[in-house]
């Protein structure tokens, strides 16, 4: 018998010891953030880490550390992503680990000369989720990377970790998964769109200027190539257009003077197709969804809602004629359409020519519906 439990104990501790070679939570550096530069004389790579370790988190009882939590960046330079990091293992320790990268910041530089390659390695990399979020920037990596959020809140609270459309506030750009842009990007017909991220400088004050990162607009991309930057409100307008969960505020006008603030939400876009033409030709149907923020001036409730109508309805043709001057589908129009007509859109791709027009759409018909009165008395 006590031959029995003796090598009962013996087997447990050789199957304890398989588990040696686990290291502690402490004993890694979490690499949460990649940024990529490109100098175009050298071509060469500079690359950026930013690296979280959780020793102090491991040693708090609860309760966030009245010390502020020191963020560490290392950069290097290489012919490519892999070349640069790799000379960064051998002056890393605790170890670097790539398993919870959560966003790429390429610069603006990336985007116009090298963004395709880029692109490319990221996705080949076994060792990056294709569901970390990518953003761009003309602000310098270091800096970006450098950024706490409020309170002296570490660099994951920033808006570049951002989850999901759940963590938008209204009036906010969303965040852009790697895989969920790729999948627009390599679609002959569709815009595909990364949120650019800045450095405000100024509406923060602790003793100082306390330096922030908010989303700014995005960088938009058609048929795999770079097109323009598009401006934080036409951004945010075609954000709030395409996505879902989005909410943003507008103001009513009347002669110049502030009329009523109301919130726009749960839009609703249909695009209707004219029937077999040889180019693409449709007409818009949108339903939102309004609440009344505050009234400043006596106006009716029907005056109210044409007016939103119309300013909406006026946002939406400036954003669709400034992407045919640009070449941009921003309304992703043409994906259905090519889908239902794969010859003409074979015909179509011969001539290179893009598929929209002026006169492409046709018609805009927008019906606002007012929910809530935020309790304002209307004369209907």
């Amino acid at each position: 018998m006590a031959r029995n439990v003796m090598l009962m104990i013996a087997v447990c501790c050789l199957m304890l010891s398989g588990c040696s070679g686990i290291k502690n939570i402490q004993d890694l550096t979490y690499i949460v953030s990649i940024g990529m530069d490109y100098d175009e004389e050298k071509e060469e790579y500079t690359v950026y880490l930013q690296g979280l370790n959780f020793l102090n988190v491991a040693k708090q009882e609860g309760g966030k550390s009245a010390e502020p939590v020191p963020i560490f960046v290392a950069s290097a330079k290489g012919e490519t992503l892999n070349l640069a990091v790799r000379k960064l293992y051998r002056v890393s320790e605790p170890p670097l680990y790539f398993g919870h990268v959560k966003t790429l910041v390429i610069t603006n530089k990336i985007v116009q000369h090298k963004f395709q390659e880029v692109v490319e390695e990221i996705g080949k990399n076994r060792s990056i989720r294709p569901t970390l979020h990518v953003v761009t920037t003309d602000e310098g990596i270091e800096e970006v990377l450098n950024t706490n959020a409020l309170f002296n809140y570490p660099a994951v609270y920033t808006v570049l970790f951002k989850k999901d459309a759940y963590e938008v506030a209204q009036n906010e750009i969303r965040p852009v998964k790697l895989m969920n842009f790729l999948r627009e990007y390599y679609e002959p017909m569709n815009a595909a769109k990364l949120p650019s991220v800045k450095i405000d400088k100024t509406s923060w004050k602790a003793d100082k200027d306390y330096p922030v990162l908010y989303f700014n607009g995005y960088s938009v991309f058609q048929n795999r190539k770079y097109m323009k930057e598009l401006a934080f409100e036409d951004s945010l307008f075609l954000n709030w257009l395409m996505e879902k969960y989005i909410a943003v505020d507008e103001r009513v006008d009347i002669e110049g003077k502030l009329a009523a603030a109301v919130k726009l939400e749960s839009p609703k876009l249909k695009i209707k197709y004219d029937e077999d033409p040889s180019t693409p030709k449709f007409s818009i149907d949108l339903s939102i969804r309004t609440d009344v923020l505050e009234k400043v001036q006596d106006i009716s409730m029907n005056r109210l809602t044409s007016m939103v109508e119309e300013e909406v309805k006026a946002k939406l043709r400036k954003l669709y004629l400034d992407g045919v001057e640009n070449k941009i589908d921003y309304l992703n129009a043409g994906e259905n359409w090519f889908r239902m007509h794969p010859d003409k859109f074979a015909e179509l791709q011969k001539t290179g020519n893009f598929y929209l027009e002026e006169d492409s759409l046709t018609d805009i018909k927008v019906k606002v519906q007012v929910f809530n009165f935020n309790s304002y008395k209307y004369n209907q």
